[in-house]
């Protein structure tokens, strides 16, 4: 008799106990909610620890707390604790959808992919998938997913833009100067857009266009390096706009004035031309800067030849082959030198 009375005292301590507990964990919840809404996060935040405290397996305070977390930028402590609510109830809408979007933008893209596919009511999912998948180089699984993500959002500027990158990156140029294309209409303020854009043209050897994405990044704010100056540059240049081509690589070469690579590419970009003057005089600043530069003086020789001095740029070829045997394959079998 008197051990079915301790089991009974026993047993309503526990059931008392329980309810206590759970009275506890709704009244600190309610207080989080109220300070939820009157904005006070880190009070809010507060509660909702105590909350769990005494209820740990409260979906809801778990829930709220990684939103007042979101809201303070903690996050951090935001996916821990939809981490755990997750735990608690994995087909939760809420708590997937947001574990989901934290994953993605803490660059767990892997987690973010394998979440989203299991997120039937998450309006961006196919949009995640296809960016996790670009940021993971799966080109080919992210190029169909990014193209899905703009028939249901075709404003999305930065979905267009990473389908015109995952095109660059499997040298599809065409389509991605046409996804590029679409990204700079929607976005007017990416200037590293518009000059990604432009070094597709350039590299693709259209001058014009390359020329004219160069001008609206500049125009867009694009800070101006000597990479910027000098592909620029080069676009005048092979566009025949040699003063505006010079203006913008003599400020690279003020501030790189013995820079050997670029010394040459404006030597034979004035030789491609036909400015032979203008290419000597490159050449030989190559020249003060290392006299037996076989190809520099080749190069030299071949273009006072086309000049008309025909004696003078033969024995600059000969010299050259001295030093550099390996250049006499550059004659014709008549005896009259080629260029490089």
């Amino acid at each position: 008799m008197l051990k079915n009375t301790i089991l009974s005292i026993v047993v309503l301590f526990l059931v008392n106990n329980a309810f206590g507990q759970s009275d506890s964990a709704q009244f600190y919840f309610k207080k989080g909610m109220d300070e939820k809404t009157a904005r006070r996060y880190l009070v809010a935040s507060g509660y909702f620890d105590k909350s769990i405290k005494f209820d740990p397996k409260n979906l809801q305070s778990y829930i709220q707390n990684g939103v007042v977390d979101l809201e303070m930028r903690k996050i951090d402590a935001a996916q821990g604790n939809f981490t755990k609510a997750y735990s608690l109830e994995p087909t939760n809408p809420v708590v997937v959808q947001e574990l989901t979007s934290l994953y993605f933008n803490n660059r767990q893209f892997q987690k973010a992919i394998d979440l989203a596919q299991k997120c039937t009511s998450c309006p961006d999912a196919d949009r995640i998938i296809a960016m996790s998948y670009y940021n993971l180089e799966d080109y080919g699984k992210a190029i169909p997913g990014l193209q899905k993500a703009l028939a249901k959002k075709p404003d999305d500027a930065e979905a267009a833009y990473t389908l015109g990158r995952s095109y660059l990156e499997i040298e599809d140029y065409k389509r991605a100067i046409q996804a590029y294309q679409k990204a700079v209409s929607l976005d007017a303020a990416k200037s590293v857009w518009m000059y990604e854009l432009g070094l597709i043209y350039y590299t693709n050897n259209d001058f014009p266009n390359a020329l004219k994405y160069f001008k609206m990044a500049e125009l867009a704010g694009y800070i101006k390096s000597n990479d910027f100056y000098e592909n620029i540059g080069f676009a005048y240049l092979n566009t025949g706009d040699v003063e505006n081509g010079m203006k913008n690589l003599q400020t690279v070469l003020s501030r790189k004035p013995k820079d050997k690579e670029l010394l040459t590419d404006i030597a034979q970009a004035m030789y491609s031309s036909r400015k032979y003057d203008d290419a000597l005089v490159y050449y030989q600043k190559l020249l003060e800067i290392n006299p037996k530069d076989a190809n520099t003086l080749y190069m030299a020789g071949i273009t006072f030849q086309k000049k008309g001095q025909k004696d003078r740029g033969q024995s600059m070829c000969d010299e050259a082959i001295k030093l550099d045997p390996s250049l006499a394959k550059n004659r014709q079998k008549k005896g009259e030198s080629f260029g490089l």
